[in-house]
């Protein structure tokens, strides 16, 4: 235990470092210019970026890095789920969550069609649009085994993933006043486009606590739409797994993926505190210091990430794949947009 702490301490001081930096800039900011136009986990991940592009931290940084991008950021999730109150899913409404299932469903097709259109072979069109439409690498991750995808597939689709990601996290709250939108519509745009449930609290807070909900729950429901892809793929998937080049890589090998890939833990750990808080199970004094530590612990997680991510990945991805990641993208932004109109949502 204390030689795993003292493997991951250099890291995780590193991001609590990048993190003190980006809250004092936040109240530099602040008292310069009278309000925080960049919140401290945006500047977070800024700072992590360029100090990445100067310096690639080595093996005693990366386990801590690692660490702090996945799973404080999970806790971060779980600790969500004691301010979400069963309303929240309610106000929704069935239209919207059965627009989000349609929006899924039209979204991996149109993908699909885009890297086809492109020249990308049909398993890497395929984890591409499933990875873009629901869940980023998780999704990626759960549906390769299924259609026998091999490791060079997996790595290339991707790729760009966490470099768009983060483009993601900070060009989408710039959309607010650009497209007028209230915090519930921006909540639903967030859920439906950002690839991460993690990546949703850092899209979402800078914006406020109804976009933060809302944007949560609409994602967990696109997640929860991995099972039924999964399953119709393993259904159609077999000529699939016989088309390949060369040997199918264990790590890709055929078969039903295991369930916590398809239900991670911190979505049912965030299940679990929403049920809770609705049921008054959870302290009303006790809310305030949780949302303080979910958003302490986001800061540090965006630190990470920003540290994780190599800008020349654009390069080594490939000028199709990343064609077809940014337009399945924005073709999936405007179909959310459209959906938020046809629902209603105000």
């Amino acid at each position: 235990m204390l030689a795993s702490l003292k493997n991951h301490l250099p890291g995780i001081l590193l991001c609590v470092a990048v993190t003190a930096i980006a809250t004092l800039m936040e109240k530099i900011e602040v008292r310069l210019v009278g309000g925080s136009y960049l919140e401290a986990l945006v500047i977070a991940i800024l700072l992590g970026v360029a100090l990445r592009v100067v310096w690639t931290p080595g093996p005693v940084w990366n386990r801590g890095i690692g660490f702090s991008a996945k799973t404080l950021l999970e806790i971060a999730v779980v600790l969500l789920g004691a301010s979400l109150s069963v309303g929240t899913v309610v106000a929704l409404g069935p239209i919207l969550l059965i627009g989000i299932a349609t929006v899924v469903a039209f979204a991996i097709g149109s993908s699909y069609s885009i890297c086809r259109a492109l020249g990308l072979p049909r398993r890497m069109a395929i984890l591409v649009a499933c990875g873009n439409s629901i869940c980023g690498n998780s999704a990626i991750a759960a549906v390769a085994p299924i259609i026998g995808a091999d490791a060079d597939e997996i790595a290339s689709s991707i790729a760009f993933t966490a470099v768009l990601g983060v483009v993601v996290v900070l060009g989408l709250p710039l959309l607010v006043p650009i497209l007028n939108l209230s915090l519930t519509q921006y909540g639903v745009l967030a859920g439906l486009t950002v690839y991460a449930v993690p990546q949703v609290l850092a899209a979402t807070l800078p914006i406020g606590a109804l976009s933060n909900q809302v944007g949560t729950v609409v994602k967990l429901v696109r997640v929860l739409m991995l099972g039924p892809v999964v399953l119709g793929l393993s259904l159609f998937a077999g000529r699939l797994r016989n088309e390949t080049d060369g040997e199918t890589t264990d790590s890709a090998r055929p078969g039903w993926p295991p369930l916590r890939e398809l239900v991670p833990w911190f979505i049912v750990g965030f299940l679990v505190l929403a049920v809770a808080r609705s049921l008054g199970i959870i302290p009303q004094h006790l809310l305030g210091p949780l949302k303080a530590t979910t958003v302490i612990l986001t800061t540090i997680a965006m630190a990470a990430l920003g540290l994780g991510v190599d800008i020349r990945t654009v390069s080594k991805a490939g000028l199709r794949v990343t064609t077809a990641v940014t337009v399945s993208l924005v073709v999936l932004g405007l179909i959310s947009f459209a959906l938020i109109h046809l629902a209603g949502v105000t």
